[in-house]
């Protein structure tokens, strides 16, 4: 079979490599569609703290089950699935309190195991979730974006009387600012960004108002408005947003952190305390598989208006680049291989 490899940091090839064979509990899918995130760039660019090379990239990824390994049902063949790609012990502690994407020993599909860019991939029979025939493949391979959106929204359970803004219109934001409108019927979303066409993208999404923070003060336009945001999102992840956001939140708002950065970020404290501001942090998805697919199922959310690029797999390093530099007409890229 092919496989997408990044042999180490801007070494990407297509190799051939054995046809795995499915384990106890696991079964073996026949990808057809891998979606490229932002994780996927940094493990090729060297910028990702948590991979080890040579690694299989692709942690969004659908197909079809092929083989299954012993213990798992033979009535599972030839089942379209879309894969999660974290894989929790099910003992520690964080996974006794459902938060399994943070397992002390987490392993996720394309960062620490071998994932999704590939011909075939073997997977536990657990983290592979049927997909039911009226969602097509290409929203099935969207369902891993969305559940990130999921895990931002569980925990700071959204309501028609919030005002939400949302620090970022890539990937990350735009399917968060599906699920308020979509799901949770937030009465206004606010997004934020520097890309004029990215904020157009946000309107499409449901977004009430955008607002170009390279042209326009965030603060001065909220304040003419006489807006204070309940919950803020932050999926633009730079340093300096949480204190923003803390001085511009309404008190008792919820605040979420979906970022990496390991720059240090400057917050006044009194701040938080002052308007008792709750403060989350939002990292992958704990079980929000089966939740996204019923909201797809139902329509609340609609995957088609992220993607803007579809390469076949032998092109993967035009399809990365694209990704990594057309900000302003990119958002979702996908890999076709079957």
């Amino acid at each position: 079979m092919k496989s997408i490899v990044v042999k180490q940091p801007n070494d990407l090839v297509i190799e051939d490599r054995p046809l795995p064979t499915p384990a106890a509990g696991e079964v073996r899918v026949r990808i057809k569609l891998a979606g490229i995130c932002g994780s996927d760039s940094h493990i090729y660019r060297g910028h990702n703290p948590f991979a080890k090379y040579p690694r299989v990239i692709g942690h969004e990824f659908f197909g079809i089950i092929d083989a299954v390994g012993e213990g798992i049902e033979p009535s599972r063949l030839g089942q379209r699935v879309s894969v999660d790609p974290v894989i929790s012990c099910g003992q520690c502690y964080p996974c006794s309190v459902g938060k399994p994407n943070v397992c002390t020993s987490l392993v996720v599909l394309g960062v620490h195991r071998d994932g999704g860019f590939s011909e075939y991939a073997v997977v536990p029979a657990k983290n592979a979730f049927a997909i039911p025939d009226a969602i097509s493949d290409r929203h099935a391979v969207m369902v891993e974006p969305f559940t990130i959106a999921a895990n931002v929204t569980g925990q700071v359970n959204p309501g028609t009387k919030d005002i939400a803004l949302v620090y970022g219109a890539g990937p990350m934001g735009l399917t968060t600012v599906q699920v308020l409108k979509g799901v949770y019927n937030v009465s206004q979303v606010i997004v934020v960004d520097r890309i004029d066409e990215r904020l157009t993208m946000a309107k499409k999404s449901g977004a009430d108002w955008v607002i170009n923070n390279r042209e326009h003060s965030l603060a001065a336009q909220l304040a003419e408005k006489g807006i204070q945001p309940t919950l803020i999102v932050d999926a633009a992840c730079h340093p300096s947003i949480l204190q923003e956001a803390i001085s511009l939140a309404s008190p008792a708002a919820r605040i979420v952190i979906m970022g990496f950065s390991s720059e240090p970020a400057e917050i006044i404290q009194q701040g938080i305390t002052g308007k008792e501001i709750s403060i989350f942090s939002s990292r992958l998805n704990a079980h929000k598989f089966p939740v996204v697919i019923d909201w797809l199922t139902q329509g609340l959310i609609d995957p088609e208006k992220l993607i803007t690029h579809t390469f076949d797999y032998h092109h993967v390093v035009d399809a990365i680049n694209v990704f990594e530099k057309d900000q302003q007409r990119c958002c979702k890229v996908l890999l076709t291989f079957a």
